[in-house]
C-alpha cells in the first residue's frame, strides 16, 4: 500500500558503467552503495511503517483500530474510544445497497439490548470516492432519515475506506452486505460477521453479548 523509496534502477545503471570500464569494480560500486543506503532505506521503512498494526486485518481477540467519522450529531468521534465501557455493535457498510443488512441488524439488536445500558451500537456508512464531494447532501439526507434519537449511533466515514475493505475482510461479491465487528468494553474485537441477519448468526451474536455483559457485572 504504501511506496517505499527502489533505488534497484540506478543501482544497475551505475553498475553497468563501471562494468564496462572495469568489471571488477562493479561489486565495490554495489557494496559501496548498499552501504550507503541500505541505512538509509531502513529509516524510510520504519518511517512509513505503521507501528501500531493499524493496518492489519481484524482479528477476535485483537484491539480495534482507532475509526473516525462525524455522527449524524456533528460531533467527530473515535472509536472504540468514544463507547469504553460498553459493549459495542459496529455495523458496517461498504455500498448503498448494504443498507438494508445493516438496518435489519440494527433493529433485530436494539429489540434485544435496548434497555441495556451496557450496551451500545453503531452503524457506520463507509462512503469512499466520489461521494466526498457530495458529503454535504448525503449527511442531510441521512438525518433527515433517521429518527432524531439514533443521530448519535451513525457514524459516517469519508476517509480511509480501501483500508477499511482491507481490515474488515470486505469482498466484491458481498459488496451490500453488512460487516459486523463486536467490541468488549475494552475495545477488544470479541465476534465478527458477515452477511445477512437470521436466527443462527443472531443467536451467535446475542451468545456473545451475554457472555461479555455476565464477565463484567454492573457494579
Amino acid at each position: 500500500m504504501m511506496a517505499h523509496p527502489d533505488d534497484g534502477g540506478d543501482s544497475r545503471l551505475h553498475a553497468g558503467h563501471a562494468a564496462q570500464a572495469e568489471p571488477a569494480s562493479a561489486v565495490a560500486i554495489l557494496d559501496h552503495m548498499r552501504g550507503c543506503l541500505g541505512p538509509l532505506l531502513v529509516g524510510l521503512l520504519l518511517v512509513a511503517s505503521p507501528v501500531t498494526g493499524q493496518n492489519e486485518q481484524v482479528q477476535v481477540g485483537q484491539p480495534f483500530p482507532t475509526l473516525r467519522g462525524d455522527l449524524l450529531t456533528g460531533a467527530t468521534v473515535d472509536l472504540p474510544a468514544a463507547a469504553s465501557g460498553k459493549v459495542t455493535l459496529l455495523l458496517l457498510g461498504f455500498t448503498y445497497g448494504s443498507r438494508s443488512e445493516v438496518e435489519a441488524w440494527s433493529v433485530r439488536f436494539r429489540e434485544a439490548f435496548a434497555r441495556e445500558p451496557r450496551v451500545t451500537f453503531f452503524e457506520v456508512p463507509m462512503l469512499g470516492g466520489m461521494a466526498r464531494v457530495g458529503r454535504w447532501f448525503i449527511d442531510s439526507g441521512m438525518r433527515r432519515g433517521t429518527p432524531q434519537a439514533f443521530h448519535g449511533n451513525v457514524l459516517t466515514v469519508y476517509q480511509d475506506v480501501g483500508d477499511w475493505k482491507r481490515r474488515i475482510g470486505y469482498h466484491e461479491k458481498m459488496e451490500s452486505a453488512a460487516y459486523l465487528v463486536l467490541l468488549g468494553a475494552d475495545g477488544t474485537v470479541r465476534w465478527l460477521h458477515a452477511g445477512p441477519v437470521d436466527d443462527a448468526s443472531f443467536a451467535s451474536l446475542n451468545a456473545a453479548v451475554v457472555g461479555l455483559l455476565v464477565a463484567s457485572p454492573p457494579r
